[in-house]
């Protein structure tokens, strides 16, 4: 089969090879066969090394596709149910998913599955992103990784649904729990911040601003929700004519520590500072002691949108249906496996909200 290979972390491009193929479906696995998947920021950063993924690598991990084949005990999911990939899925078992309620913060299948090789090239093991690996033509899951939608869901909108649009509209909606009628500001308006922008939306907000550097981006923003747009360095002044003291929730969909200091400082008090950007593990944000008191500021982070992927991606792709998020227009480009570079390409200058690839 086809797929796109890193070989080494830091490598600017990626190999579209053909030879390679997915590990053999265990007992309690799934194999798909991949239909559409986006390209995410996140895989971006896991190329960089800003992500721990070991290399030689196949990226992807926001990937919708059919099944394949099944292992012998897998007993929900059968050959031919369409799937969505949950690049971190919960066990089922552990105190997150079963005492906390919260199962986006099960790790039990995900850390185990990202140090074992997902393909094999020739003698080569080749790892896949965050154990996943959805640039490629088929891969091998296990079954809680795939998560069953309806048939009639176009694969290229259902892809979505696996990183970019649960990790913004829940963030927005699970995370910071935005309130009706209530001030936001999301900074960025790349994949994720159109989809907190949207969340926001549904939640029922009467204010949304959009911060971007770049105006096409701030035009787009408008499409998805955004009731004003703005550049950072205007920011302020709106902030005064909208707000007066601060906005009810900030959110940071880039990753820069100086941006969520930003978002920080954009949230009145007692309002809430909600983290969606995947920030590096060597870069730092700092708050003095007093203003952490004398604010009572909820400063946040939310991984994954704080989704239960059982329950959140159907609920998702259900607003989509209903009219309430538009995900087609989220669709930029769409592009074959052997223009992926050119799709970061296109990533990297902020021209695109998502690409998604087919093979």
């Amino acid at each position: 089969m086809r797929a796109a290979v890193l070989r080494n972390t830091g490598d600017e491009k990626l190999e579209v090879v053909d030879g390679i193929e997915p590990i053999p479906c265990g007992p309690t696995d799934v194999t798909i066969k991949i239909e559409a998947t986006g390209v995410c920021h996140s895989d971006l950063h896991a190329m960089e090394g800003t992500l721990p993924q070991g290399a030689p690598f196949v990226p992807g991990h926001e990937g919708a596709g059919v099944i394949s084949a099944v292992g012998s005990d897998v007993t929900d999911l059968k050959v031919g149910d369409h799937v969505v990939v949950a690049w971190s899925p919960p066990c089922g078992q552990c105190n997150y998913c079963t005492e906390r309620n919260q199962p986006h913060l099960c790790v039990m299948i995900q850390f185990t599955i990202a140090g074992l090789p997902r393909f094999k090239e020739g003698d080569t093991d080749l790892f896949g992103m965050a154990g996943t690996g959805t640039f490629a033509e088929y891969v091998t899951l296990p079954q809680e990784a795939a998560i069953k939608i309806d048939d009639d869901v176009p694969f290229d909108i259902a892809s979505l649904i696996g990183c970019g649009v649960s990790t913004g509209v829940g963030a927005a909606i699970n995370t910071a729990k935005v309130q009706p009628g209530s001030k936001v500001v999301v900074f960025g308006c790349g994949g994720v911040g159109i989809s907190v922008i949207q969340g926001a939306k549904v939640a029922g907000a009467a204010v949304i601003v959009a911060v971007d550097l770049i105006d096409e981006k701030l035009e787009m923003a408008k499409r998805f929700g955004a009731t004003h747009t703005v550049k950072p360095d205007d920011l302020a002044a709106l902030q005064a004519e909208l707000t007066g003291d601060g906005f009810d929730y900030a959110f940071e969909a880039i990753g820069v520590p100086a941006v969520m200091r930003q978002a920080y400082d954009a949230t009145r008090r007692g309002g809430t500072t909600c983290v969606v950007g995947v920030g590096a593990m060597d870069k730092e944000v700092s708050f003095n002691g007093f203003e952490i008191f004398f604010s009572e500021k909820n400063f946040m982070g939310s991984y994954y949108g704080s989704v239960d992927v059982r329950r959140d991606f159907a609920r998702f792709l259900q607003l989509w249906k209903d009219g309430q998020l538009d995900l087609e227009g989220m669709i930029s480009k769409r592009m074959g496996i052997d223009e992926i570079n050119d799709a970061f390409d296109a990533m990297k200058k902020g021209e695109v909200i998502r690409t998604v690839i087919t093979f």
